[in-house]
Parts: structure tokens; C-alpha cells; sequence
């Protein structure tokens, strides 16, 4: 018989403390989703077409989302998505808008909507992030 023995974690293990702080961003989009959008999708079909778009693709990360709360690693695209599009949109609407002509009521409320992605930023495993999709060697691209 063989003795099971804990081997170190690798460089690219997560501590249990690291994978609930992930849980803690997933259930953060994931349920402020189910709550702002979900009730909207009875009404979709008669939405204007980009709100139409916007409702369903966050819907399905929402779902992406709370498949994070069982699969936190192997749902980081969903934080780093999350993430992206978020700064993405405060560096290029809010922020020209904020030193220009200033920011209207609905980009307000956006703007409010999108500074939660500190949470966001704060739980994404950076090192992990930064040596499992830069560092490492991606998938083959021929036999």
C-alpha cells in the first residue's frame, strides 16, 4: 500500500482562500445579473436591437458566473472578460465624458454600475492569470 502524502502546491494552485475569493466575484456578477437582467428577458423580443444584444450576452455570462461558484479557475475567463469590458468602457465613454462636456444621468448610472469591477480586479488571481495564459505555452497549432 501506498501512503498519500500532500505534495506542495505548484505555482499555479490556488490556496482554498483565493479560489472563495473568486466564488465572492462570481456570485457578485452572477447574482447582480440575475437581479437586474434576468427579469428583463420576457421582454426581449420587443427590445431595441442593441439593448436586445446587451440583454442576452450578459444573461449567458451570468450563467458563466455562476458556473464560477462550483469552477473558479476554470471560469477566470469570465472575470478577466468582466474585467476588460468595464475598464474598457470607463476608459473610453466615462472618463472623455467626465472631462468634457460632462456625464448625463444614464452614463452616471453606468459609470456607477461599472466602479464595481474594483471587486472584480481585486479577486482575479493575477499571477495565476499572468503564467497560466502569457507565460505558459498555448495550445498547438498543427500536428
Amino acid at each position: 500500500m501506498s501512503t498519500l502524502t500532500a505534495s506542495p502546491p505548484t505555482s499555479l494552485e490556488l490556496s482554498v482562500t483565493r479560489l472563495n475569493l473568486m466564488r465572492s466575484g462570481y456570485l457578485l456578477i452572477g447574482l447582480g445579473l440575475v437581479l437586474v437582467k434576468w427579469p428583463l428577458l420576457p421582454d426581449a423580443s420587443t427590445m431595441p436591437l442593441y439593448e436586445g444584444v446587451t440583454l442576452s450576452m450578459l444573461t449567458a455570462m451570468s450563467l458563466g458566473a455562476l458556473l464560477g461558484l462550483r469552477h473558479p479557475v476554470a471560469m477566470v475567463p469570465v472575470l478577466l472578460f468582466e474585467s476588460a469590458w468595464k475598464l474598457i468602457w470607463l476608459a473610453l465613454v466615462a472618463l472623455p465624458k467626465a472631462t468634457g462636456d460632462g456625464l448625463d444621468a444614464a452614463t452616471t448610472e453606468v459609470l456607477v454600475n461599472c466602479s464595481l469591477v474594483v471587486v472584480v480586479v481585486a479577486v482575479v488571481p493575477w499571477r495565476y492569470v499572468w503564467q497560466r495564459y502569457v507565460v505558459a505555452g498555448g495550445d498547438r497549432w498543427y500536428r
